[in-house]
This record gives C-alpha cells, sequence and structure tokens, in this order.
C-alpha cells in the first residue's frame, strides 16, 4: 500500500470518528479521574512512572558539543537533534544554528509549537532570530523573570511602551495591557534598515511558580485567551511556548492547551499519550507528578464550564487605535509555593512538513511521514 492511500486511510477514519458531546467527554472523564485518584493517587502515579523512559534514548548531540554549551541554561536540558529548530548559519560558523528549542505538536501537525529555554543574556539575539524566521506571531511565557534571587529568564522585550535592541533586530513594544493574572503586550519586530516588520503578540503569565502549579481558575482563563486567539489566527507559523527551561511548565500549558483543541472537537482527552508524544520531541515534558497530575483537574474545571473565558478575557490591543495608553500594573494575587531551581530534563520528536491547518485536525491520529517515507526526515 502506498504512502499516499495510507494517508488517505488515516483522514478518512478521523473524518467518520466517533466524536462526543462536552457532557459525555465530562461525565467520562470525571470517572477516569476517580480512578486515577483512589489510594491515593495510585493510577496517577503509575501512569506517570510509565513515562519515565520516553525520549531518554534519542540523541542530543548539538546541544552537548563545546561550541553550544554557554547557550543552555541548564546544561542537562538539551533539544533532541531531530526536531530541534535550526537557525541560519551566521558566518559560515555551522555552530551558529544552535539554539535550546524544539518543535513540538499540538494539534494539527508536528510543528505546531516550538518550545525553548527562557532566553539568556548571550542568546537574545538568537532568540529574536529565531522568531523572525519561524515567523512566529505569538510567544507564550510562562515564568517570572526571577524568582527569588534566581535569574529565570533574560528580559527580552520592553515592559513599557518603547524600544529595544538585540543583534539585527528592533523590536518595539506599542501596547500593552492586563489580563487577571497576565499580561497582553503588542510588539512590533523588524530589521534593523529593513522596511518589512511584524506583529507580534506577547503572552507573559509570571505567577507560575517554577516546578510547581498555578492557580488551576487562572491558568483555565489564561489558556481559553490562547486557544481563542490560535483559533482566530491565520495559518503562519509556529507559537513560541518558553518558561526557564522550557519542559515542565511549556509542556504542562501545551497538553492542557491542545486537549482542549481535541475536546472542542468532540474528542475525548488522553493526557498520558499526549504526554508521551510531547515527551518524543523535548525532553521531560511535564516534568513533575504534580504537574501531570493538575492538567486532570484544569481539564476537569474548565469541561465543567468553568471559568467562563469570555467574561474575564480582555481584548488584545488594536494597532489602528491611537489610544495605547500604559497600563498601571497591578499588584498580582500569587499563592506562591516557592522551590528551588532545580534543571529538568529534555524530550523532542520529528519534524514534519505542515499538510493540514493546525487545530482542524488531531495530528497524532495522521501518520507521520517518517512512516511514510523513512528518508524525509533528516536530523
Amino acid at each position: 500500500m502506498s504512502g499516499v492511500q495510507k494517508l488517505s486511510e488515516q483522514v478518512f477514519f478521523l473524518v467518520r470518528m466517533e466524536t462526543f458531546s462536552r457532557s459525555q467527554i465530562l461525565q467520562d472523564f470525571n470517572l477516569q479521574c476517580n480512578k486515577l485518584a483512589s489510594n491515593n493517587n495510585r493510577g496517577f502515579k503509575q501512569a506517570f512512572r510509565e513515562l519515565n523512559d520516553v525520549g531518554k534514548d534519542l540523541p542530543s548531540r548539538a546541544g552537548s558539543l563545546e561550541a553550544n554549551r554557554e547557550k543552555n541554561r541548564y546544561p542537562c536540558v538539551l533539544p533532541y537533534d531531530h526536531c530541534r529548530v535550526r537557525l541560519s548559519v551566521q558566518n559560515q560558523n555551522p555552530n551558529s544554528d544552535y539554539i535550546n528549542a524544539n518543535f513540538v505538536p499540538g494539534g494539527g501537525t508536528e510543528r505546531d509549537f516550538i518550545c525553548t529555554q527562557g532566553p539568556m543574556s548571550n542568546t537574545l539575539a538568537d532568540f529574536w532570530r529565531m522568531v523572525w524566521e519561524q515567523n512566529v506571531r505569538i510567544i507564550l511565557m510562562l515564568t517570572a523573570l526571577r524568582e527569588k534571587n534566581t535569574v529565570m529568564c533574560e528580559k527580552y522585550w520592553s515592559l513599557e511602551e518603547g524600544t529595544v535592541y538585540h543583534g539585527l533586530f528592533q523590536i518595539t513594544t506599542v501596547a500593552r495591557k492586563q489580563g487577571p493574572d497576565y499580561f497582553v503586550t503588542t510588539i512590533n519586530l523588524r530589521q534593523r534598515d529593513l522596511p518589512n516588520d511584524r506583529i507580534i503578540t506577547h503572552y507573559y503569565y509570571p505567577s507560575w511558580p517554577d516546578q510547581r502549579i498555578p492557580n488551576p481558575f487562572s491558568l483555565c482563563v489564561f489558556t481559553e485567551h490562547v486557544r481563542q486567539h490560535l483559533e482566530a489566527l491565520p495559518c503562519l507559523g509556529p507559537a513560541v511556548v518558553h518558561c526557564s527551561a522550557g519542559i515542565g511548565r511549556s509542556g504542562t500549558f501545551v497538553t492542557l492547551l491542545w486537549l482542549m483543541q481535541l475536546s472542542m472537537r468532540g474528542i475525548p482527552p488522553d493526557i498520558k499519550g499526549a504526554v508521551r508524544d510531547l515527551r518524543l520531541h523535548r525532553m521531560s515534558m511535564v516534568q513533575t507528578l504534580d504537574q501531570y497530575i493538575f492538567i486532570h483537574h484544569c481539564l476537569l474545571h474548565w469541561l465543567s464550564g468553568g471559568p467562563s473565558a469570555s467574561r474575564q478575557q480582555m481584548q488584545v490591543p488594536d494597532l489602528n487605535s491611537n489610544q495605547h495608553k500604559k497600563d498601571q500594573p497591578q499588584s498580582s494575587r500569587r499563592r506562591r509555593h516557592r522551590s528551588q531551581q532545580k534543571p529538568p530534563a529534555d524530550q523532542p520528536q520529528n519534524t514534519l512538513q505542515q499538510i493540514f491547518k493546525p487545530g482542524n485536525l488531531l495530528r497524532r491520529l495522521i501518520p507521520s511521514l517518517s512512516q511514510i517515507n523513512p528518508d524525509s526526515q533528516k536530523a
């Protein structure tokens, strides 16, 4: 059977597969969660333990090179070679293509998201080069800049209206608005001395402590806002998601968003399957047992109808408006559980050319190009 025939059969299966109402999904998922939570979370612990070794045999040679070591925030968190984001080569330096980032799936294709570490002082220009070269229009930042005395991420954009420069790029904050627990900033990005520019929407969710969990109500409002934005966005480049290491909070967020998208299409969520898929793309996605259980709690909360995100959302800043007022920062209601910063692990997966519009299909039900054509992937 040819690759095209296999793909056609999979698409046919997807079109005719049974879907369920939100109430049906909620009922079944609630029963599943109760079963997993019984006997002191025995089911959750077993499922998470079974994910321990996923992706650990995948190579990450590029990140281990001496020339690239200083570009890694955590020495033990490296991008898998087979799906790492490659920058354009600069000045004939073969190592200038390296950034600690991986393409990961999330609802449509193998490249719906880029998960990456928080930029460092020596990778700020590389970060914006990646955003430009991958045609990114949305950046999701899931960490505060600092926790206690630890720098979790360098400030790579201006918090107020104004311009900063990193490498060849001019980054101008045009407008900034505040939601319940997060900021939405509109950024104008351009290469210096060139006329073309792009509008980037930057979501900043600072109230999520490292290796811990935030308020589920707050995160559901934030994730629903992002989900609706992605649904309305034309099919351009992947969205960038980062925390500090780009694995724990980033993996938790992508899993939650992905399964929200599926549930909206009547497809019951498979959290373990989604985490397994993500861990084949980037190390240790969803880093802790608490984060794994938290995804279930958030989905239950969201499926139950709360929060009504539309009531708490704000509009993305309108660039056609002349009223770009600076928002007065509000004191954030942060129920913080502080923890010591520990380097996490990594996972990636394979890259796939985008053959369907993201969000319209469940990507992991479609055979990867490696199954259709083993020669289609490159390290």
